[in-house]
């Protein structure tokens, strides 16, 4: 999957959903730094992509990023209010809740 995605990338097929599924195969594939190149790519291309700022918070609590972590997750829960995606809200409340607990 990563490899075609990748493949995807250097022909020029660059957008935020692209970068979107890159980031999470490299989460699958345990490549945590990769991912938050892709992730954050996402996120400049599309500030409004709550999924992105979720799960680039993701693999920036792996890397043991905490504070980026939170902001990310914290960016994530303004777009993911504004534009009323509860779930979103619900699993990033979750995740700063977890990181407070864990500092």
């Amino acid at each position: 999957m990563r490899e075609r995605l990748e493949k995807l990338l250097a022909e020029g097929r660059d957008n935020a959903l692209l970068r979107f599924g890159l980031g999470n195969a490299c989460l699958q594939e345990d490549d945590a730094a990769s991912a938050v190149l892709h992730l954050q790519q996402a996120t400049l291309q599309n500030p409004a992509y709550s999924a992105a700022w979720k799960l680039l918070g993701v693999a920036l609590r792996k890397l043991e990023r905490l504070d980026e972590a939170e902001q990310a997750w914290n960016s994530g829960l303004k777009v993911a209010q504004e534009q009323g995606d509860l779930q979103a809200v619900k699993e990033m409340t979750v995740f700063v809740k977890r990181l407070h607990q864990a500092k």
